[in-house]
Protein backbone atom coordinates (compact mmCIF):
# COMPACT_ATOMS: atom_id res chain seq x y z
CA UNK A 1 0.00 0.00 0.00
CA UNK A 2 1.20 3.23 -1.23
CA UNK A 3 -0.49 5.89 0.91
CA UNK A 4 1.88 6.95 3.93
CA UNK A 5 -1.37 8.71 6.14
CA UNK A 6 -3.17 5.17 5.50
CA UNK A 7 -0.66 3.55 6.63
CA UNK A 8 -0.62 5.95 9.83
CA UNK A 9 -3.86 5.43 10.43
CA UNK A 10 -3.39 1.63 10.46
CA UNK A 11 -0.50 1.43 12.58
CA UNK A 12 -2.48 3.81 15.22
CA UNK A 13 -5.50 1.75 15.12
CA UNK A 14 -3.46 -1.35 15.54
CA UNK A 15 -1.40 -0.02 18.87
CA UNK A 16 -4.63 1.09 20.38
CA UNK A 17 -6.00 -2.63 19.38
CA UNK A 18 -3.22 -4.30 20.68
CA UNK A 19 -2.94 -1.82 24.10
CA UNK A 20 -6.72 -2.74 24.43
CA UNK A 21 -6.10 -6.49 24.54
CA UNK A 22 -3.11 -6.19 26.95
CA UNK A 23 -5.47 -3.79 29.18
CA UNK A 24 -7.96 -6.94 28.95
CA UNK A 25 -5.80 -9.50 29.83
CA UNK A 26 -4.49 -7.59 32.56
CA UNK A 27 -8.12 -7.11 34.31
CA UNK A 28 -7.58 -10.92 34.63
CA UNK A 29 -4.67 -10.00 36.82
CA UNK A 30 -5.88 -6.75 38.48
CA UNK A 31 -9.43 -8.78 39.73
CA UNK A 32 -13.02 -7.71 40.23
CA UNK A 33 -12.15 -4.01 41.07
CA UNK A 34 -10.21 -3.83 37.43
CA UNK A 35 -13.22 -5.94 35.90
CA UNK A 36 -15.73 -3.20 37.50
CA UNK A 37 -13.13 -0.14 36.51
CA UNK A 38 -13.53 -1.38 32.82
CA UNK A 39 -17.21 -1.34 32.81
CA UNK A 40 -17.14 -5.04 32.45
CA UNK A 41 -20.75 -6.67 32.43
CA UNK A 42 -22.10 -7.45 35.75
CA UNK A 43 -21.82 -11.40 34.63
CA UNK A 44 -18.02 -11.11 34.48
CA UNK A 45 -17.90 -8.92 37.51
CA UNK A 46 -19.82 -11.41 39.86
CA UNK A 47 -17.65 -14.19 37.84
CA UNK A 48 -14.41 -12.47 38.90
CA UNK A 49 -15.51 -11.88 42.30
CA UNK A 50 -16.48 -15.52 42.80
CA UNK A 51 -13.29 -17.42 40.87
CA UNK A 52 -15.08 -19.03 38.34
CA UNK A 53 -13.66 -19.61 34.49
CA UNK A 54 -16.17 -17.16 32.90
CA UNK A 55 -14.77 -13.90 33.61
CA UNK A 56 -11.01 -15.35 32.30
CA UNK A 57 -12.19 -17.11 29.61
CA UNK A 58 -14.19 -14.41 27.98
CA UNK A 59 -11.42 -11.94 28.42
CA UNK A 60 -9.43 -14.17 27.00
CA UNK A 61 -11.74 -14.24 23.72
CA UNK A 62 -12.03 -10.72 23.58
CA UNK A 63 -8.07 -10.22 23.96
CA UNK A 64 -8.11 -12.78 21.41
CA UNK A 65 -10.61 -10.47 18.98
CA UNK A 66 -8.86 -7.31 19.65
CA UNK A 67 -5.19 -8.95 18.98
CA UNK A 68 -6.61 -10.10 15.47
CA UNK A 69 -7.96 -6.57 15.07
CA UNK A 70 -4.14 -5.78 15.10
CA UNK A 71 -2.73 -8.15 13.21
CA UNK A 72 -4.67 -6.99 10.50
CA UNK A 73 -4.13 -3.13 10.63
CA UNK A 74 -0.77 -3.82 10.97
CA UNK A 75 -0.75 -6.14 8.06
CA UNK A 76 -2.56 -4.25 5.73
CA UNK A 77 -0.13 -1.14 6.92
CA UNK A 78 2.70 -3.59 5.86
CA UNK A 79 4.13 -3.67 8.75
CA UNK A 80 3.72 -7.82 9.12
CA UNK A 81 3.22 -10.54 6.17
CA UNK A 82 -0.07 -9.80 4.61
CA UNK A 83 -2.83 -11.62 5.93
CA UNK A 84 -5.56 -13.68 3.78
CA UNK A 85 -8.93 -11.86 3.38
CA UNK A 86 -7.41 -8.76 4.75
CA UNK A 87 -10.10 -6.45 2.21
CA UNK A 88 -13.13 -8.45 4.31
CA UNK A 89 -11.45 -8.21 7.61
CA UNK A 90 -10.51 -4.51 7.59
CA UNK A 91 -14.47 -3.76 6.40
CA UNK A 92 -16.10 -5.91 9.21
CA UNK A 93 -13.55 -4.44 12.25
CA UNK A 94 -14.46 -1.07 11.04
CA UNK A 95 -18.25 -1.83 11.10
CA UNK A 96 -17.84 -3.50 14.21
CA UNK A 97 -15.89 -0.34 15.39
CA UNK A 98 -18.66 2.78 14.28
CA UNK A 99 -21.24 0.02 15.55
CA UNK A 100 -19.54 0.19 19.06
CA UNK A 101 -18.68 4.06 18.78
CA UNK A 102 -22.70 4.87 18.32
CA UNK A 103 -23.93 2.78 21.47
CA UNK A 104 -22.89 5.77 23.00
CA UNK A 105 -25.40 8.02 21.72
CA UNK A 106 -28.70 6.93 23.28
CA UNK A 107 -26.51 6.45 26.26
CA UNK A 108 -25.52 10.06 26.43
CA UNK A 109 -29.17 11.15 24.98
CA UNK A 110 -31.33 9.01 27.91
CA UNK A 111 -28.17 9.88 30.57
CA UNK A 112 -28.91 12.79 33.19
CA UNK A 113 -24.97 12.56 33.33
CA UNK A 114 -22.28 12.81 30.79
CA UNK A 115 -20.27 9.58 31.21
CA UNK A 116 -16.80 10.46 30.41
CA UNK A 117 -15.90 6.76 29.90
CA UNK A 118 -17.98 6.30 27.81
CA UNK A 119 -17.93 9.36 25.56
CA UNK A 120 -13.70 8.97 25.39
CA UNK A 121 -14.37 5.33 24.66
CA UNK A 122 -16.87 5.98 22.44
CA UNK A 123 -14.81 8.19 20.69
CA UNK A 124 -11.43 5.85 20.66
CA UNK A 125 -13.84 3.28 18.69
CA UNK A 126 -15.18 5.57 16.12
CA UNK A 127 -11.41 6.85 15.39
CA UNK A 128 -10.48 3.26 14.97
CA UNK A 129 -13.21 2.09 12.96
CA UNK A 130 -12.48 5.46 10.57
CA UNK A 131 -8.85 4.39 10.51
CA UNK A 132 -9.88 0.32 9.31
CA UNK A 133 -12.39 1.99 6.88
CA UNK A 134 -10.15 3.88 4.94
CA UNK A 135 -7.38 1.56 5.54
CA UNK A 136 -9.65 -1.04 4.03
CA UNK A 137 -11.21 1.31 0.71
CA UNK A 138 -6.79 2.19 0.20
CA UNK A 139 -6.14 -2.02 0.32
CA UNK A 140 -8.71 -2.38 -1.80
CA UNK A 141 -7.63 0.14 -4.51
CA UNK A 142 -4.05 -0.78 -4.67
CA UNK A 143 -4.40 -5.04 -4.76
CA UNK A 144 -8.38 -5.54 -5.75
CA UNK A 145 -8.23 -3.04 -8.64
CA UNK A 146 -6.72 -4.43 -12.40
Amino acid sequence: MQKTNTKKLLTSAGVIAFAVAVWHLLCIWGGPSWYTFARAPHVLIESAQQGTYLAPAATIIVAGLMLTCSVYAFSAAGTIRKMPLTTAALSTIALICVARALIAVPLLIRSTELDIWQLVASSVWLYVGICFLLGAKAYWQVYHRH
